[in-house]
């Protein structure tokens, strides 16, 4: 077996294992109100809210008696949505389904409605069923959180230094830094969230004891130098300190043992900030994050338990602390959303400093954790943590094609517009195929993590996040009614101050990963009326659009005859292809009324940007 399938059999096998059980910290009443509206190729599920919630389970039965099986849509590690709409399209159409919801707490999913639902999804029909969207550019604007900008995964930071060949023949370290210095300039990123601050090629242990952090210098000098902070994620164990140091994780063998003295554990996380405190300046660290760990209630991250990761996180929090009180430290970087209340508990009870929790989720949007927060906050008198998603994506699996895909794209815009309200970050896994964990990627497109392949090719997700990060001016409503109104079609308006420009970013998509490759069921007609113009101006169209066809660079590596990886000429045609060209519309000229409307197809998957500029 070769080094990387060995790797890979040993994720696999312990990839889905706790490394302890959660605390159940009680359940919530379920929500009244539901309703079900069957549509074409979907059923659309609504449901009132229930203080308290972090989310919604919904369940689904083939008789009104049940039995009621939480709807899987084949793409996430945490199956409750953070709010309704949801629109269940893993269904045969004609066919009638009943539902039920539960509230979701940090304890998981609670009693079931007792009110029962149905809904019967209908087969196309000759016409593509229409989808309205209404913008208001009368409102005031308002900010628009930048959520996918504080902070982008990437794989472990020391590939910044790689000085060996890369897949395909590529030079890693430049390419990487490449990639990161397109995430600076095209998204606006801010920091960089890696694992691997202690691993050996970063940290090691002299012989008099002292820790030389001489290699993490190196890696953060150049990523400094790039534009970019780092999230210090304090992980994984010297093999020095560690208990088990043959206990490690992924094809560089990062160490996730408890470690066998806490103190020494304590020693360098002191070390480590002051270090970083005295390189690069006291003002400077103090606006990082300090992160604890990664995914500690993994079998695979953690031999410990619960109550370990509470020492290591209380251990290495007052260390940091103890050097400047201003550094931002927190925890518990978990998977699949856990560990979140019995840390905040933890630190309630020993008066431990926590300014942010951190967790993950994959093939779903991230659910609400602010009801967590301010019940910390409103317990203690402290400040509110911030909620940090610092890994999320469309899904958690390894070398899986809808990476890929054109589906992943309004996946994307799904997951930030319900994120704007609830969270401080999402930050997206991960910025760059240059990635090892699990070994290099064998041929170019192979379902890696990254926004950008190797060679930095845009991938349709990085597409989406340009064109979110290219809304200007302020947000305004826009509301979609009709058939798969806000839980398939969404969008997002925005509009400059001096009324010269209304932005409106459009996105037809499903949660639902066996409709990879689109369903002509869910494609939509849609128009977007904008109220609130200047009567009798004319306004230039610019439209941009992502889809099987417009953005996604494999389909022109398919075009090109596909293979492993390109050879010089193949590159060039790649690099010319890999561009989101704009396409000028008519112009509009506004009636008397102020409204202008532009209709469109949007396919699904698919995103539609329209710009209107005033001439």
């Amino acid at each position: 077996m070769t080094e990387h399938s060995t790797a890979r059999a040993d994720w696999e096998e312990r990839i889905g294992r706790p490394s302890d059980l959660r605390l159940d910290t009680g359940s919530l009443p379920p929500p009244s109100g539901l309703t079900a509206v069957s549509g074409t190729g979907h059923v659309r599920l609504a449901w009132h809210h229930v203080d308290g919630a972090l989310g919604y389970l919904v369940y689904r039965a083939d008789s009104p008696t049940g039995p009621f099986e939480p709807l899987d849509h084949r793409g996430g590690d945490v199956l409750a949505v953070p709010r309704p709409p949801y629109a269940d399209t893993l269904l045969e159409p004609g066919r009638r389904y009943w539902y039920k919801v539960a509230s979701w707490s940090d304890g998981g999913a609670g009693e079931l409605s007792p009110e029962t639902v149905d809904g019967v999804a209908t087969a196309p029909g000759d016409s593509t069923p229409t989808t309205h969207v209404i913008v208001d550019a009368v409102a005031d604007p308002q900010p628009l959180p930048d959520v996918w900008r504080r902070m982008i995964g990437a794989e472990h930071l020391s590939l910044l230094t790689w000085d060996g060949d890369g897949p395909g023949g590529t030079d890693v370290a430049a390419e990487y830094a490449a990639a990161l210095r397109l995430m600076r300039d095209e998204i606006g990123v801010r920091s960089v969230r890696a694992h691997g601050t202690f691993l050996p090629e970063c940290v090691t242990v002299r012989d008099d004891g002292r820790f030389d952090f001489s290699g993490l210098d190196e890696v953060y000098d150049r990523l400094l130098g790039i534009g970019l902070t780092p999230v210090v994620e304090l992980s994984f164990m010297p093999a020095e300190l560690a208990a088990d140091p043959s206990y490690t994780v992924f094809g560089y063998q990062g160490i996730a043992s408890v470690p066998r003295d806490w103190e020494r554990w304590g020693d360098l996380c002191r070390d480590l900030t002051i270090h970083l405190r005295d390189r690069y300046g006291a003002d400077e660290v103090a606006g990082w994050e300090f992160e604890v760990w990664n995914e500690a209630n993994l079998e695979v991250f953690w031999n410990g338990t619960q109550s370990d990761y509470h020492r290591l996180y209380e251990v290495a929090a007052r260390a940091v602390k103890s050097v400047d009180p201003r550094i931002r430290v927190g925890g518990p970087g978990s998977a699949a959303a856990g560990w979140v209340g019995p840390l905040l508990e933890h630190c309630r009870e020993h008066d431990v400093p926590i300014d942010f929790v951190s967790t993950h989720t994959y093939g779903n949007a991230p659910l609400d954790f602010r009801p967590l927060a301010r019940s910390f906050a409103e317990k203690t008198g402290r400040k509110e943590p911030e909620i940090l998603w610092t890994e999320w994506g469309v899904t958690p699996t390894h070398f899986h094609r809808v990476s890929d895909s054109v589906f992943a794209a309004p996946f994307v815009l799904h997951g930030m517009k319900s994120a704007l309200e609830t969270t401080d970050c999402l930050a997206y896994w991960v910025a760059t195929d240059h990635f090892e964990e699990l070994g290099w990627p064998q041929r170019l497109f192979h379902g890696g993590f990254g926004l950008l392949t190797v060679g930095n090719l845009r991938k349709p997700r990085f597409w989406a996040l340009l064109l979110l990060s290219e809304l200007r001016g302020g947000r305004i409503p826009a509301t979609a009614t009709g058939d798969g109104a806000e839980a398939l079609v969404e969008a997002l308006a925005t509009r400059t101050p001096e009324h010269t420009a209304v932005d409106v970013l459009v996105w037809n998509g499903t949660l639902d990963q066996t409709k990879i490759d689109g369903a002509a069921a869910l494609n939509r007609t849609v128009t977007v009326t904008v109220n609130g113009l200047a009567p009798g101006a004319t306004y230039e169209a610019t439209s941009y659009r992502v889809d099987q066809t417009h953005g996604n660079i494999q389909a022109v590596w398919d075009d090109l005859g596909g293979g492993a990886w390109p050879d010089e000429r193949q590159w060039e045609k790649l690099h010319a292809a890999d561009e989101l060209p704009p396409e000028q519309l008519d112009d509009l000229t506004v009636g008397a009324t102020g409204t202008a409307s532009v209709t469109f197809a949007l396919p699904m998957p698919g995103i539609r940007a329209i710009r209107l500029t005033r001439r």
